[in-house]
């Protein structure tokens, strides 16, 4: 069991695709492009999907090792401690992300709770718990926090900026209706499907095949 793990963590480079050395940044999208390729809804009713389902456990346990590794390189030199360290909860976004990407929400909701650093990777994934619930308002909110927190990264931008996007459009198409009371038309419903797509989307699912 030690040396399989051993020759696994060996082989985490391999497994992710990315170069020794590689930051977290680049890690999380190596990690973000294979979860979606391994996700277990691209392989339903497929004779592949237990081999997807094990490929995507050692995806995950690779990038645990990866990320943690370079986060820790990152913050060498500074006086966190080594509990410190362990509290910010690298090694537990994974599982979260992997949670959220086959829909037990409420898992990823108590792993996520349970780390005592609230990061901008913390707030981005809150966001998207609340998002997978429907509570959009609370979803935007804790994008936004991840987005100001590390405004750099990309992935809590466009998450922020499709949020809005949709919000704008929705709201445009509502408040242009002459028959307030009337149910919501077919451009709206499109507009809202499209908007869960792209979230969807930035944890490696895909609600709509087509797009």
């Amino acid at each position: 069991m030690i040396k399989g793990a051993v020759k696994r963590m060996n082989n985490a480079n391999e497994i992710l695709g990315v170069r020794d050395g590689a930051t977290a940044e680049e890690i999380k999208r190596a990690y973000k492009e294979l979860v979606k390729k391994y996700h277990p809804d691209q392989y339903m009713n497929n004779p592949l999907s237990d081999l997807a389902e094990e490929k995507l456990k050692e995806v995950n346990q690779a990038y645990d090792y990866l990320l943690k590794r370079a986060e820790q390189k990152g913050s060498a030199g500074n006086s966190y401690s080594h509990s410190d360290n362990q509290n910010t909860g690298y090694s537990s976004y994974s599982q979260v992300r992997s949670n959220i990407s086959t829909g037990n929400i409420d898992y990823a909701e108590q792993i996520l709770n349970s780390i005592s650093l609230r990061d901008a990777e913390w707030y981005y994934l809150k966001g998207m718990i609340f998002y997978r619930k429907g509570w959009y308002n609370e979803a935007l909110t804790n994008f936004q926090q991840a987005t100001n927190m590390n405004p750099s990264n990309m992935e809590y931008r466009d998450a922020v900026n499709k949020m809005n996007m949709g919000n704008r459009n929705y709201e445009s198409r509502v408040y242009g209706r002459r028959d307030n009371n009337s149910g919501p038309d077919i451009c709206s419903i499109c507009q809202c499907l499209y908007c869960s797509d792209c979230c969807c989307e930035c944890m490696g699912g895909d609600l709509i095949s087509c797009c």
